[in-house]
């Protein structure tokens, strides 16, 4: 158990980095080139996905597999998986809540880590 968690923790520490990447491009797409809100999420949020699968693989989980084009194809469902659920919660949170952007992909990115640790630690990084 010991060892998930620390698995966990530093899985949380990538999604933390992952995090700073997608805000940081989806506030520069958003707020300075006008980019509709949800393309703008979207891409932070897949410059974000590649910085942490590669984090992932050789920090996290210490994996070796050499079949990168697969396993990075996994991330990446994953990842895409994570991407819609995170787009529904902020969609959600907005037009239901009237709750401001940041505070609603914030919660949506809180949301999701739980779904991508576990969906990428029992498939994408299995042994």
């Amino acid at each position: 158990m010991e060892f998930l968690l620390w698995k966990f923790i530093k899985f949380c520490i990538v999604g933390a980095i992952g995090l700073l990447i997608d805000f940081g491009i989806t506030f520069f797409l958003k707020e300075k080139w006008l980019f509709n809100k949800y393309v703008a999420n979207s891409v932070g949020f897949s410059l974000a996905v590649l910085n942490n699968y590669l984090l992932n693989k050789y920090w996290t989980f210490q994996d070796t597999n050499s079949e990168i084009f697969n396993q990075g194809t996994k991330f990446l469902i994953i990842s895409i998986i994570g991407l819609l659920l995170n787009n529904q919660l902020i969609y959600l949170l907005i037009n239901r809540n009237k709750w401001n952007f940041y505070v609603s992909k914030l919660i949506a990115v809180l949301l999701i880590v739980l779904w991508n640790f576990l969906a990428n630690y029992f498939y994408t990084f299995s042994k």
